[in-house]
């Protein structure tokens, strides 16, 4: 009898400690919170994904307004020939009398063609043989270059019969003249006074 009344007394206790090995042991905290150990809560919650960034956007400097040209102005380019550099691209430009002119010399690196220094002057009507004449006397000036090849009158002043004309342009280089044409209407030749040019390389200015 009395092991029987001890058997019952050690059944609910031995029942109550199968129960406990059946049940899985709480999480450690101190590991879950160093991220060791997954939280029950961190396997449940979904992560919030990631708002993108916003592009910068680059606002673009308003534009400089171009200057506006003088209408006023003669503004001319002239150019040795493609097809022949002793020539001028131009054998005629006109003007109006007493207008402000802007000429501008440009002496491009052509391919295949031997590069040479022009220039451009601008003299009286019928003068342009007198003029190209003293220019090519210059040749045994050992600073004729330095002089751009424009003559000089007795006093060491430009040469009386020239009324405008540019330095010497060099293959790849330009060269300007700013000048008002003259008041008188006609036509007043211009050339390149380099030496041996002025005979090929020459035109004329309408001043009408």
């Amino acid at each position: 009898m009395s092991k029987f009344l001890f058997a019952a007394l050690l059944a609910p206790g031995f029942l109550a400690s199968a129960q406990d090995d059946n049940r899985q042991p709480p999480p450690n905290k101190a590991l879950s919170s160093l991220g060791l150990i997954a939280s029950p809560q961190d396997a449940t919650t979904p992560a919030t994904p990631a708002t993108p960034a916003t592009p910068a956007t680059a606002s673009a400097a308003p534009a400089a307004p171009a200057a506006a040209k003088d209408p006023s102005l003669a503004d001319l380019v002239i150019k040795p020939a493609a097809d022949n550099p002793m020539m001028f691209d131009q054998a005629e430009l006109t003007v109006k009398p007493g207008q402000k002119v802007k000429l501008t010399l440009d002496n491009p690196i052509q391919p295949n063609v031997q590069g040479l220094p022009h220039n451009w002057v601008l003299v009286k009507p019928g003068k342009e043989a007198v003029v190209g004449n003293a220019a090519l006397a210059m040749a045994a000036d050992p600073k004729a270059m330095q002089k751009h090849y424009i003559p000089a009158s007795a006093d060491g002043g430009v040469h009386p019969d020239i009324l405008a004309h540019t330095t010497l342009a060099n293959p790849g280089s330009k060269a300007e003249a700013e000048f008002t044409a003259p008041a008188e209407a006609g036509d007043y030749p211009f050339i390149c006074t380099f030496p041996g040019h002025f005979l090929l390389m020459k035109g004329t200015l309408h001043v009408k």
